[in-house]
């Protein structure tokens, strides 16, 4: 294989960033803008003691108390937090990362101030090697300064002196406050009280300080301050790597969604009526247990939909969601599909293991759909799953222990089948312990308006069509038709329709031939129509079509229509338009 000149370069850029990051003495990491990792380099895994890639987890899975999602809300800087991890006490510094004006993400600078106090504890026992001690502090990137009990500078090493321009013998027991007044070492040795990771400014240039009291024994004996200004121009660099490796972490998050994540959220469930509502606030309020769900109803309502909800509502989001259709793989296949397969056969013939949606579905969610088409037989082995949490795959004798939320629908009646033995009743009411029913289209007709918009809508922008609504005729027949299908055969209806469609308006002829069939006999009632009726239904659909070509702007389509404001509130109340 031949790598292009590009490929190349970007491969040693990543392995650079990665070699760079990992041979900080500080602990570093960095999220994207919804909080997940993207950067968790070596000293920060040792201080939580982590083996294992911690890529892709959100920041308060690894670290709770974080204030990253402050940070990522506010864009403000927070630094100067304490927190203590395994036995060590560290400052950490959030920054925000800024592009065009928006926060994309943040990063952690985590500092072990164990490691700074055994400095401090050093200098205390060997100042007769004052020489050896300014060797090593002058080789540091941060400016260090050392004062006495009453404030006069004992040592500074080359990078403060730098930084504030000072010849280092000119100020050697000086004090401090009248060489630098905004470092406060004073109010340090007054109160014995360290202050931490505070931004200041210095020469108009910010920079994060830290002082902390020197004790021998329990004497105050002095202080330590430690001044970095370089954390500004070194961050600049990290943090366009780091945007870069944002947009890539964010495209293959999308790429694995659309392959096997859950897409829809309770917000995408179209609907008004208050059965639909009522469904939808309580899908918030249940999600997040471990509880199974069962969702019935017939095909086509939207069970799926809901489950799909449930999921990205729940704790169990950032996992897997793993689907599979009962009714849709054969008898002899389903256990496989489920359960998978070992490695080896049970005559020890080696052959291609399979993984089953039980394993795949691990940390996260499956969604059983159909399972009233299982046999009495695999429904026991299910049952065994959920009791046991624990997995064997189809020839294999070991166990797997497995952390899933299950989410079962159907549209068979299962307590009919339990009566007649086809299903058992031990798993019906393990399956049975939050269960919502979904009613067909045709007992919530107040929700084929919105449903209609919103298909209107979708087709649009998939056929690149510019529909504006539908004619009364097809309002009637869409609200007088049983929908046996449900919102599956209203979406089939309306994918056809846009298949043909030229205009505008959706008109009686786009339908299909058996809801034409309904519009030529809704004409033969219409011959013997009142004209009110004749005359409300014109009104109606002028009302629509007003509203609809201005977007829902309501004084733009009472001025069209020629009618005041509050006349045209009156026509949509009488008419039922007005929007809830």
């Amino acid at each position: 294989m031949i790598l292009s000149r590009k490929a190349v370069n970007n491969l040693n850029w990543e392995y650079s960033l990665s070699f760079i990051l990992d041979s900080a003495y500080n602990g570093i990491i960095a999220v994207d803008k919804d909080g997940y990792i993207v950067v968790f380099n070596k000293p920060a895994r040792e201080i939580f003691r982590l083996l294992k890639d911690v890529g892709g987890m959100h920041i308060q899975e690894i670290m709770p108390e974080s204030c990253l999602p402050v940070v990522l809300h506010t864009g403000i800087p927070e630094t100067g937090q304490k927190i203590t991890v395994n036995g060590r006490e560290c400052i950490v510094n959030s920054t925000p990362i800024i592009k065009d004006g928006e926060v994309v993400g943040a990063v952690a600078v985590l500092e072990d101030m164990n490691a700074f106090q055994g400095i401090i504890d050093e200098m205390v026992s060997v100042k007769e090697s004052r020489g050896i001690l300014e060797t090593v502090l002058s080789n540091a990137h941060e400016g260090i300064v050392v004062t006495d009990r009453e404030g006069h500078i004992e040592i500074c090493n080359d990078a403060f002196c730098s930084f504030l321009r000072i010849n280092k013998e000119k100020v050697m027991s000086k004090d401090i406050s009248v060489i630098l007044p905004e470092l406060k070492i004073k109010k340090v040795l007054e109160s014995g009280e360290p202050q931490l990771a505070e931004l200041i400014q210095i020469k108009g240039t910010d920079v994060i300080v830290s002082i902390l009291p020197v004790f021998h024994g329990k004497d105050l004996s002095g202080a330590v301050g430690k001044l970095r200004f370089k954390h500004v121009f070194e961050m600049d660099s990290l943090v366009n790597q780091l945007n870069s490796l944002r947009s890539k972490l964010s495209y293959y998050k999308d790429q694995l969604e659309k392959v096997s994540g859950a897409r829809y959220k309770v917000e995408n469930i179209v609907g008004k009526s208050q059965v639909i509502v009522q469904l939808k606030e309580t899908i918030k309020k249940v999600a997040n247990g471990d509880s199974t769900i069962l969702l019935r109803g017939e095909t086509g309502t939207g069970k799926e939909l809901f489950a799909h909800a449930i999921h990205l509502e729940s704790s169990r989001k950032h996992g897997p969601f793993v689907r599979v259709n009962c009714s849709a793989v054969p008898e002899n296949l389903i256990e496989a599909e489920l359960f998978g397969l070992a490695d080896r056969a049970g005559d020890g013939t080696p052959r291609h293991g399979q993984t089953g949606k039980f394993e795949l579905a691990d940390q996260g969610t499956i969604f059983i759909d159909d399972i009233g088409e299982i046999s009495t037989t695999l429904q026991a082995k299910i049952l065994n799953i959920m009791q046991t949490r624990e997995l064997k795959r189809i020839g294999d004798d070991r166990t797997k222990l497995v952390d899933i939320r299950i989410i079962a629908a159907t549209k068979n009646n299962l307590d009919e089948m339990v009566k007649q033995n086809l299903f058992r009743e031990d798993l019906y009411y393990r399956l049975n312990v939050l269960s919502f029913y979904i009613p067909p289209l045709r007992d919530r007709r107040e929700d084929i308006e919105p449903l209609i918009n919103f298909m209107i809508e979708k087709y649009n922008n998939e056929y690149g069509k510019k529909v504006i609504g539908i004619s009364s005729e097809v309002y009637n027949i869409f609200i007088k038709h049983a929908w046996p299908g449900n919102v599956r055969e209203m979406d089939s209806v309306m994918e056809r329709v846009f298949n043909v469609i030229e205009d505008q308006i959706i008109q009686p002829h786009h339908l299909p031939v058996y809801l034409k069939k309904m519009s030529q006999a809704q004409l033969q009632i219409n011959d013997r129509t009142s004209l009110k009726t004749i005359l409300e239904d014109t009104e109606r659909n002028a009302l629509i079509q007003a509203l609809q070509k201005t977007g829902g702007n309501k004084v733009k389509a009472a001025k069209n229509l020629g009618i005041s404001r509050a006349g045209l509130y009156q026509k949509l109340e009488k008419y039922n338009l007005l929007e809830d």
